[in-house]
């Protein structure tokens, strides 16, 4: 599919500045296209884009921003992800889901592991070396606790960069 829209959770401060930092610092450089980000949705086609639109918004606006914490990392061999809880946020995922099932790619059709990748493609004995040494440095961020995402984003996948086409903020009161 060319020129996909991709759907992420707007990430927070200080969570957003510390991942993205990480990210910088750990991320091979050379494919490093993407700031720090947390995937819902990776590929809408490009013929939902009048939809999604006209959805997307209607679908924030109801709904209170949804908590999420830090919970660990999450070791994807040869990468490094900060594992993300986020029960509010899935419940929203999973309507949007609802809305365009029949339309969702193979990989969107499974409930996402919520996270933020800081490390990608490098050797496993690097990713292991990262995940020793982030874990102290964890506890700060799990005990802080809860925080609130306070939106979505979508982009069009460019071919490696992506172009952030609107920002989708949680307006509502309700929870999902």
């Amino acid at each position: 599919m060319s020129r996909p829209f991709i759907l992420t959770a707007t990430i927070p401060e200080p969570v957003n500045s510390w991942a993205e930092g990480l990210r910088q610092e750990h991320f091979p450089p050379e494919r490093n296209h993407l700031h720090a980000h947390v995937s819902l949705f990776h590929a809408f086609a490009p013929s939902l884009r009048e939809e999604l639109a006209s959805y997307l918004p209607q679908a924030v606006a109801e709904y209170a921003p949804p908590k999420g914490r830090i919970t660990g990392l999450i070791n994807f061999g040869k990468g490094t992800a900060i594992r993300l809880e986020a029960p509010e946020l899935k419940a929203i995922r999973a309507q949007i889901a609802e809305r365009f099932h029949g339309s969702l790619t193979e990989q969107d059709l499974h409930e996402p592991r919520l996270h933020i990748t800081v490390q990608n493609k490098v050797s496993k004995e690097e990713a292991r070396e990262l995940q020793a040494a982030l874990e102290p440095k964890l506890a700060p961020w799990i005990e802080r606790g809860a925080f609130a995402f306070p939106g979505l984003e979508l982009h069009l996948y460019e071919g490696g960069p992506w172009t952030k086409l609107r920002d989708l903020p949680f307006r509502g009161k309700a929870r999902p």
